[in-house]
């Protein structure tokens, strides 16, 4: 049987996925910038069509076979230390309700990811001030908001946390309400303190003898 033209758009499309996957894996690369630089090496091509894109799900998953076959010998430990970090931060903000994503969650973080929080509150400078006051260094910048570009792009409090990267984006109150849906595949979006304690506890202690 010949191959048809779906069969070719959706190999394209693994290809992408996979080069997109490794520079993600071993270089910390963001998601849309992997994917547009793994698009020109595969096609040659700065501007694909957009039906030739592997979408982040896809990605995602050839980030979790690339880890399975280069990086399960120090990913594993990398990851229980990240969410470790998280969950004491996530303690430290307990007042404010937080999240956990991206990475360090849906458990494919590794050497170059930093921890991303989300909090749902009813002033973002209620945050700052609880920040500064604790002595801790902070910069403010801006993230688009995950509702899409329809919606405004949400201030987002960055710091260091032990040596480890801290991303606060901070949300409205009212933007909680749906949030906490499993994503389409039946992952977890975002994660509560007791929820990330379970997935610590859950994983093993690599540091034990």
């Amino acid at each position: 049987m010949m191959p048809n033209q779906n069969d070719d758009l959706q190999q394209l499309r693994s290809q992408i996925a996979a080069v997109a996957a490794r520079m993600i894996a071993q270089d910390g690369a963001d998601y849309a910038t992997a994917k547009r630089k793994a698009a020109t090496q595969v096609l040659g091509d700065e501007r694909p069509a957009a039906n030739l894109m592997p979408d982040n799900f896809q990605v995602e998953e050839e980030v979790r076979q690339y880890i399975a076959l280069f990086q399960s010998a120090t990913q594993p430990a990398r990851l229980r230390e990240l969410r470790e970090t998280a969950l004491q931060v996530m303690q430290a903000l307990s007042p404010f309700s937080p999240y956990l994503t991206g990475a360090v969650l849906n458990g494919t973080a590794g050497e170059h990811d930093d921890i991303h929080l989300q909090l749902f509150v009813e002033s973002p400078k209620d945050v700052e001030i609880f920040l500064l006051n604790r002595d801790v260094d902070i910069e403010l910048s801006e993230t688009p908001h995950f509702k899409g570009a329809r919606h405004d792009p949400v201030e987002t409090i960055s710091f260091m946390w032990r040596r480890e990267g801290v991303h606060v984006e901070v949300y409205d109150l009212n933007d909680l309400r749906g949030a906490l849906k499993p994503r389409a595949d039946g992952r977890p979006q975002r994660a509560d303190i007791d929820t990330v304690r379970a997935l610590i506890e859950a994983s093993p202690d690599l540091n034990e003898p």
